[in-house]
C-alpha cells in the first residue's frame, strides 16, 4: 500500500485491498472513499469487499466511481460534498490514484489558489498540469479560452523584463511582444539600499510602469496562474489564456516574510525595519537617526537572496552615521549570518573586514533568524555551525533590520518549467531551457548558479535577446552569460567597495584598475551607485540601450 498524503484532510492511494483496511484504519483515517469502478481490471477487488471490511472497522465508505480520463465538473463537486460529509482525514484510492487528486484539487479550486493546489499534489507525486486550467477556472471546464497569441511572452515586468523586451524589440522591431505583469508600479530596488541610509528620496526609486513599457510592446496587466508548456500558453487568474511562440520567464523572486514567525505583525514597528521593502527603507533611516544607544541586529537569511549584500550595506551605512555622529561607542552592532561568510567572493573580504573592525560590529555566521517579538524587542535565531547540534538563540534589540527568505514564485515553483528546488530550469551558458527550446529565462528567479542582482539582469537581457533573436532566424544560441553579477558595497557614505564577478568567483572588473580598483573602497564607486547607475538604468536598460552589456559571442571553435 503506497499512501499519499496531500494535506491532513485527505490521503490517496493506488488499489487498495481488503487486507489493507485495517492498516489505513490504524493510521488514523476514519473514511475510505473508492474512485475507481468495479471491474476496471481483472485483479481488482469490488469496492463491496472494501466496505464489508470497512464498516467491521467501524470507517465510513463512499463509492463514487470515475471513469479514467473523464472527470466531470459534476463529480468534482459530488468528490467535495463527500469530503464535507465523511468524517476526516479521508482516504481515497482509484487505479494510482491519480482520479482521486484530481478530483481533490477540482474539488478545493474555489477555496484553495492554483499554486497551493498544485503544490500539494506535486508534493503527493501527482502531476495535475492536464487540468491547470480548470483549476485555475475554481474547478470549471472553461466554456471559452479567449487566447490571444504573441510571436514572443514575457512574464514579468521588472529589470529584467522590461530590459530584455526592449533589447529584443531593438534587434527585431516587427516582433509581437507581451508582457504579462499586474503591478502598476516599476521600483528601482538597488536604490533602496541607498534611501535606508538617508542618501536617496523613496519616491526617486519609483515609476509608473505604464512609462516604461517599451513602445510596440503590449501590456496585460494580470497575474501568471500556471504554465501550459507543452502547449505553448500561460494560464492567467480567471483562467485566460495567453499562446506563444517563444516564452520568457523572470517574474522576480517572492519576499517570504511569513517564514520568521512574528515578523509580519512587528514590521515597521518596533524598531523592525528591512530596506527590501520600499515603503519600509525610509523607517531604516528614522530609527538610525533616531538610535543614541543600544543594540542593533542586521540579519541575513540562508542564499539565495536577490543582493547578497544588502544585509550588510545597510549595517555600513548606519555604522557610518553612528560613527560620524559620536554614537557608536553606546550602540552594539550585530550581524547576524545565516551563512558562514562575510562575503562570497574572497577578494573582496578584507576591505569589508576593515570597515566591520571600523564600526566594532560582531560578525555571527550561522545564525538564521527563524522568530521576532516585537513587542518584547527579542529576535530567535537557529544556530546551526557545521558537525554541532543546532541550538537556538534569543537576542533583545533596540532596532534591528531584517532581510527576509527568499523563494521562486509559488507558479513558478509547481510549474514544468521549475528544477527540483523550484528554479527555472535554464543553461547557465544560454539561458535557455533545459526542456523546452523556445523557453528561456533571466533574473533572479533562473537556477544558473550566479549572483541574483540588477547588475546581471542587466548583463542577462542582451544575451537572452540576442540568442532568441538567433532562434527565430532559425540559427543556434550565439550569445553565452558570464555569470556576471555586481555588488557596490556601500561600506560608507561616499566610498564603495565595487564587487564585480562572474561564475565560480571570478572576477570581472568592468573598469581598469587604474581607473577604479573594485576590491578597495573608492569615491569613484560612490559616483557609479549614486549619480550615474540610476540613469543607466532608466534610460539605457529598460530602453534596450545596452551600455557596458554588449552580449559575448559563442566562438567558432566551440
Amino acid at each position: 500500500m503506497d499512501i499519499k498524503k496531500i494535506n491532513d484532510d485527505i490521503s490517496v492511494s493506488p488499489q487498495i485491498s481488503p487486507a489493507d483496511v485495517e492498516a489505513i484504519a490504524a493510521a488514523g483515517y476514519r473514511s475510505i472513499m473508492c474512485n475507481r469502478p468495479d471491474g476496471e481490471g481483472a485483479d481488482q477487488p469490488t469496492f463491496e469487499e472494501i466496505e464489508v471490511k470497512a464498516k467491521a472497522l467501524g470507517l465510513s465508505v463512499q463509492y463514487l466511481p470515475i471513469v479514467s480520463g473523464k472527470v466531470q465538473d459534476s463529480d468534482a463537486d459530488a468528490f467535495g460534498k463527500a469530503m464535507r460529509e465523511l468524517p476526516g482525514p479521508v482516504f481515497a484510492y482509484c487505479r494510482t490514484g491519480t482520479r482521486s487528486a484530481t478530483l481533490w484539487s477540482l474539488s478545493q479550486a474555489s477555496k484553495l489558489t492554483p499554486a497551493e493546489i498544485l503544490s500539494a499534489t506535486k508534493a503527493a507525486g501527482y502531476d495535475m498540469a492536464g487540468v491547470v486550467r480548470r483549476i485555475v477556472n475554481g474547478g470549471k471546464t472553461p466554456t471559452d479560452e479567449g487566447d490571444a497569441k504573441f510571436d514572443v511572452v514575457v512574464v514579468g515586468g521588472g529589470a529584467a523584463g522590461i530590459a530584455v523586451s526592449a533589447s529584443l524589440r531593438s534587434r527585431l522591431p516587427h516582433l509581437n511582444i507581451a508582457i504579462l505583469d499586474p503591478a502598476d508600479i516599476h521600483y528601482y530596488q538597488p536604490g533602496w539600499t541607498m534611501v535606508g541610509g538617508g542618501v536617496f528620496e523613496a519616491q526617486t526609486t519609483a515609476r509608473t510602469m505604464g512609462s516604461l513599457i517599451p513602445n510596440g510592446v503590449h501590456w496585460i496587466k494580470a497575474a501568471v496562474a500556471a504554465f501550459e508548456p507543452e502547449n505553448n500558453a500561460v494560464i492567467l487568474d480567471g483562467c485566460r489564456v495567453v499562446k506563444y511562440d517563444r516564452l520568457i520567464v523572470c517574474p522576480g523572486l517572492k519576499l517570504d516574510w511569513h517564514k520568521v514567525d512574528g515578523l509580519v505583525e512587528t514590521l515597521g514597528k518596533n524598531g523592525v525595519t528591512s530596506n527590501y521593502r520600499y515603503d519600509l527603507a525610509p523607517y531604516t533611516w528614522e530609527l538610525v537617526k533616531g538610535l543614541k544607544g543600544g543594540r542593533a541586529l542586521f540579519t541575513q537569511p540562508p542564499m539565495p537572496i536577490k543582493c547578497a549584500g544588502a544585509p550588510q550595506k545597510a549595517m555600513y551605512l548606519s555604522g557610518d552615521h553612528w560613527f560620524k555622529n559620536g554614537r557608536l561607542k553606546d550602540i552594539d552592532i550585530q550581524f547576524m549570518n545565516a551563512g558562514g561568510v562575510l562575503f562570497g567572493v574572497k577578494d573582496y573580504v578584507p576591505a569589508l573586514e576593515e570597515y566591520v573592525k571600523k564600526y566594532d560590529a560582531t560578525l555571527n555566521f550561522f545564525h538564521n533568524l527563524i522568530a521576532v517579538d516585537g513587542k518584547a524587542k527579542t529576535a530567535t535565531f537557529k544556530v546551526a555551525k557545521p558537525d554541532t547540534e543546532a541550538t537556538e538563540v534569543t537576542v533583545e534589540f533596540d532596532m534591528m533590520h531584517v532581510c527576509p527568505p527568499q523563494t521562486a514564485p509559488d507558479f513558478i515553483r509547481v510549474s514544468p518549467l521549475a528544477d527540483a528546488a523550484g528554479w527555472v530550469d535554464v543553461d547557465q551558458n544560454t539561458l535557455r531551457h533545459k526542456t523546452y527550446d523556445n523557453v528561456w529565462s533571466l533574473g533572479d528567479v533562473m537556477n544558473a548558479p550566479n549572483a541574483k542582482t540588477a547588475a546581471a539582469a542587466r548583463m542577462q537581457a542582451p544575451i537572452v535577446a540576442e540568442n532568441v533573436a538567433a532562434d527565430i532566424r532559425g540559427g543556434s544560441p550565439v550569445a553565452v552569460y558570464n555569470g556576471y553579477g555586481s555588488c557596490p558595497l556601500t561600506v560608507e557614505r561616499g566610498k564603495i567597495v565595487l564587487a564585480e564577478f562572474g561564475y565560480g568567483g571570478t572576477l570581472l572588473p568592468s573598469f581598469p584598475k587604474w581607473l577604479l580598483d573594485g576590491t578597495k573602497p573608492t569615491r569613484a564607486a560612490w559616483i557609479l551607485k549614486e549619480q550615474i547607475l540610476p540613469p543607466v538604468y532608466w534610460k539605457a536598460m529598460l530602453r534596450g540601450k545596452e551600455w557596458l552589456a554588449k552580449p559575448e559571442h559563442v566562438s567558432a571553435n566551440s
